[in-house]
């Protein structure tokens, strides 16, 4: 079946692989879910994530920042500070990661 005959959408990647891309990246959930109760500053949130590099943590900051789900904001330049926010939009997806982890734990996973 050539792309002409496929059904409309078929080549188009469907909403829920948009959304994966997002947020469904190694630590990114996780780095979202510390967020939901306030700001948090890089070294306190790498302690939160004890198996993930400070390296993945930053590109997984980054990108989350780039996707609008949190802002970056330097609180001091001498010791260099930084914390870490979720946004309105990284809240909105705060209810799907929590019925993950509802179905997660039913299974014991």
């Amino acid at each position: 079946m050539d792309a002409s005959n496929k059904p409309d959408g078929w080549l188009t990647p469907c909403a829920i692989e948009n959304g994966m891309r997002i947020i469904g990246g190694k630590w990114k959930g996780t780095i979202l879910w510390h967020l939901k109760d306030g700001p948090v500053r890089f070294n306190a949130l790498a302690r939160m994530l004890p198996g993930a590099s400070k390296k993945m943590i930053t590109q997984r900051l980054k990108e989350l920042e780039d996707a609008g789900l949190l802002v970056r904001t330097v609180i001091s330049t001498k010791p260099f500070a930084v914390s870490y926010e979720i946004t309105d939009e990284g809240r909105s997806t705060l209810h799907i990661l929590d019925a993950l982890k509802d179905w997660a734990e039913a299974r014991g996973l």
